[in-house]
């Protein structure tokens, strides 16, 4: 079955979905996203997004393209017409067009343009990756120095995707100045002793929807969080760990560079927090 898609007010069949050659977003990757998770046909963390969204779009001094209400109809919509039970929501806005290729932002008043577009994935909740855990490796963080800002910048990300799969890996966390940053899309986590260790938020990472929700149920379950940099050598000698993202919700690492995390299997409080925030999410899904 065809896709219906959004593209700038209108839903489209996806093979008839068309932006200008000269979208910033296609030219200059001057552009930002959203991914939001779809269970039991209903939007999970739709607040959340919209307030990141409407972030990284003042960052850049991008104008909004329509309403957050708005923006809510249209994700309602298109999960109606593609029939979406579980799956993603993809988002992005980019400057625009004014129908040339210039480094110069084009001219105030120019519309920015808006695309969203499903992802049908069944069996996205119970996904059989999270039961056996992901194997990672350490790259080099090379990326610009604003990852607060959720842009469509992504190459490096999906070449460090590509390093781990060459290496027999699920994926990759990046490291800067010797510490952790976080992986290629998605936040970095490792327990010790009972206590979950992430960096703390600042312009070196994205700041997670789900990493919100993930350390608010953490606190609220009194598991003992502590929020500072970490080494990779540290992850390595941890008791378990895990990624946060909105795509894959908690996801439990068993190994990293080749160092096997406890007995090589999810940890229990891996496990404990995937299963508290998918039934706190389902609860509160729109």
């Amino acid at each position: 079955m065809t896709r219906t898609v959004y593209v700038n007010g209108e839903y489209l069949p996806e093979d008839e979905a068309k932006v200008s050659i000269f979208d910033r977003g296609f030219l200059f990757a001057d552009a930002v996203y959203e991914v939001t998770s779809v269970l039991d046909g209903k939007l999970i963390d739709f607040e959340g997004h919209a307030v990141r969204l409407d972030r990284s779009l003042n960052e850049l001094d991008m104008p909004s393209p329509c309403s957050k209400d708005e923006l809510l109809e249209i994700h309602r919509k298109l999960v109606e017409l593609n029939g979406i039970e579980e799956g993603l929501i993809y988002l992005q806005v980019s400057r625009g067009s004014d129908g040339d290729r210039d480094f110069v932002f084009p001219a105030e008043g120019t519309p920015p343009s808006l695309v969203l577009f499903t992802q049908n994935k069944p069996g996205l909740a119970d996904n059989p990756a999270a039961k056996k855990g992901a194997k990672i490796i350490s790259i080099e963080d090379i990326r610009w120095g604003r990852r607060d800002i959720k842009t469509v910048q992504l190459l490096y990300p999906s070449m460090g995707k590509m390093m781990a799969k060459k290496a027999g890996c699920d994926d990759a966390w990046l490291i800067e100045d010797g510490h952790v940053t976080e992986g290629t899309s998605n936040n970095a986590y490792f327990v010790k002793n009972g206590k979950i260790v992430t960096r703390p938020l600042s312009n070196d990472i994205l700041h997670g929807i789900t990493r919100a929700a993930v350390l608010r149920l953490a606190e609220e379950a009194q598991m003992e969080i502590e929020e500072r940099l970490f080494t990779i050598d540290e992850a390595k000698e941890a008791d378990e760990a895990f990624t946060t993202s909105a795509s894959a919700f908690v996801m439990p690492v068993v190994e990293i560079d080749g160092v096997q995390l406890g007995d090589g299997t999810p940890g229990p409080i891996a496990k404990r927090l995937r299963e508290i925030y998918l039934e706190e999410s389902r609860k509160k899904a729109i």
